[in-house]
């Protein structure tokens, strides 16, 4: 069943119109609607995390809005429409799945290198066609180094094995402690933290997805800590704030047992 966006892209036109729309909406530009389309994509990644599908529902719409909204920015500039958008995309994903819409023959783990392979092939027409154009400098920075490292090893720029990544994060720490400078320490902790991504890439684990739950799993922790103690947590000493912590991790490991 085909769903009718015309109602929404009807009231995005009136939101903009110049003589009669939403003040507020018709100051806004490109720049200015961005943040709003990262927080509504995170939002909508965040109702898949707690799988509530009504709330995905709604954050889905609110996601759309942002394509529409932009789509009808880019419409009073004679630059692209709605539709331009849905053909651009629909072009892109035919293109991209020659197993499905072609004669070629590919197994699921297959998939995802003849993707990257035929994004490549588009690269290679752009005027920047280097291996790593393309990788949207919003993206979260964890993220981003991920996907700039795969970038570079399918061109054959990378370790052999693990054990260089990992002595790459050694090397590292060395030259976090042998810097002078704050603005020093703080490019080798970048290095620091991009070694630290490359290492979890050849053990096959989401960086991105591996602090978030290391995040989550302090926040529980600490969480813990200060119920157990209550209003005298932060004049606890730290030995005492360290025993709670050893509590907090008893506790979830007699739970993950049960």
């Amino acid at each position: 069943m085909s769903a009718d966006i015309t109602p929404l892209t009807n009231i995005m036109a009136r939101l903009r119109d110049p003589d009669t729309g939403c003040p507020w909406d018709i100051e806004q530009n490109f720049a200015t609607i961005a943040p709003y389309t990262i927080e509504e994509a995170y939002e909508v990644a965040d109702a898949i995390e707690r799988n509530d599908l009504d709330a995905l529902k709604d954050e889905l719409g609110d996601l759309l809005l942002q394509v529409v909204f932009h789509s009808q920015m880019a419409s009073e500039q004679s630059a692209f429409n709605l539709q331009d958008v849905v053909n651009s995309i629909c072009d892109k994903m035919v293109r991209r799945h020659p197993h499905v819409f072609g004669d070629v023959k590919a197994a699921s783990h297959e998939v995802p290198d003849n993707w990257e392979t035929i994004k490549a092939a588009e690269r290679s027409s752009h005027e920047d066609n280097s291996a790593l154009a393309g990788v949207a400098l919003a993206l979260p920075a964890l993220l981003r180094a991920q996907k700039i490292q795969k970038r570079a090893a399918r061109t054959g720029f990378d370790w052999p094995d693990q054990s260089g990544a990992r002595d790459k994060i050694i090397e590292e720490l060395e030259e976090v402690k042998e810097a002078t400078s704050a603005e020093n320490v703080e490019e080798e902790i970048g290095d620091l933290l991009f070694a630290v991504v490359n290492f979890a890439r050849f053990h096959k684990v989401d960086a991105e997805r591996a602090l978030k739950q290391a995040s989550a799993k302090f926040e529980r922790r600490f969480r813990d800590m200060e119920m157990s103690a209550g209003a005298t947590f932060v004049g606890l000493s730290l030995d005492a704030k360290e025993e709670l912590w050893q509590q907090a991790k008893a506790k979830e490991k007699i739970k993950t047992q049960v």
